[in-house]
């Protein structure tokens, strides 16, 4: 039997303003209809002395406002800092873990877990592998057919184990040693002076003939396109997902939330919910490609939108 449906709001991938980010999950905690919230700095380790004077603040926020926390990992170990941003984290035994790299199951080991989909789990031997160690969910990679992701949903209801999909947000597509915006702005990634604050949803590129292509943020690259399953929902569920993250953006989460949530519940119908998406990102292109075997960029009708 499929767990109940719910709603999860992963990790904010960038470099936004201290304050900007304590109020951001202060709101989350007070009015967003999300049970869990991962909360951690997954891109650069640099950052993360940025929020700390909040992090403590928002988790107690958050766990007020009936959320459930989980810390999240950096998902790439290049430099000293990096490996010790990762051990802090595993360290705190109070708040469940979500790996997003492999140091950090090292870390977590013998100890129960989720993992990121920084971890790039393709198929069933490598979540039965990983269950077997402690991992008790797992958030898909975004670029996964819906035909691979249903093969994985049946092994992970063999071995009791959540499996969450994003449904919302820029994908991560790769991470480099090399900060991108470092660069971009004539910077090295030592010298970068935070330059990434100034893109709150990441650096927008364009190809020669200025077409829109990719973001970068700090040394992750994403889609243009903001993945959208909000019409997948209910195959998704047969599946077996029961978790459905949204992945952060400056626009007003508490409402994308909303409308997922909506969906969720049958309140809603599929066409308006993806109207008021729409109208909430309206800089914005929708994509689902990846789930149906096609583009990652592209959108397949078959989904209304």
């Amino acid at each position: 039997m499929n767990a109940m449906p719910e709603i999860a709001l992963g990790p904010v991938l960038f470099n936004w303003q201290p304050e900007a980010w304590r109020d951001f999950y202060f709101r989350i905690a007070d009015a967003a209809p999300v049970a869990t919230v991962y909360v951690g700095e997954t891109i650069c380790s640099k950052r993360a002395p940025l929020f700390s004077e909040y992090f403590e603040t928002a988790i107690e926020r958050l766990q007020r406002g009936g959320k459930t926390v989980i810390l999240s990992t950096l998902g790439q170990v290049v430099q000293k800092t990096d490996r010790n941003l990762i051990d802090s984290i595993c360290s705190v035994e109070e708040l469940p873990v979500e790996a997003n790299d492999v140091s950090a199951l090292h870390a977590l080991r013998g100890r129960p877990h989720y993992g990121g989909p920084m971890l790039n789990i393709y198929n069933g031997e490598s979540l039965r592998f990983l269950a077997e160690r402690g991992m008790r969910g797992v958030c898909v990679p975004a670029e996964l057919s819906a035909t691979t992701l249903a093969a994985l949903c049946a092994v992970a209801s063999e071995l009791g184990v959540t499996i969450e999909a994003q449904v919302f947000g820029r994908i991560s597509l790769a991470l480099s040693a090399r900060c991108y915006h470092a660069r971009a702005h004539n910077r090295t990634k030592d010298s970068c002076l935070f330059v990434c604050e100034n893109d709150p949803d990441g650096l927008e590129l364009s190809t020669l003939d200025a077409h829109s292509f990719l973001v970068i943020n700090g040394i992750q690259t994403m889609s243009h396109s903001y993945l959208n399953l909000i019409g997948e929902l209910p195959e998704l569920q047969r599946m077996g997902v029961s978790r459905f993250r949204l992945s952060p953006h400056s626009c007003d989460m508490v409402q994308v939330a909303g409308i997922f949530h909506a969906v969720l519940k049958q309140t809603l119908a599929v066409e308006e919910a993806a109207a008021q998406l729409g109208a909430l990102t309206p800089r914005a292109t929708f994509a689902n490609g990846f789930y149906y075997g096609k583009p990652g960029h592209t959108w397949q009708s078959a989904s209304p939108a």
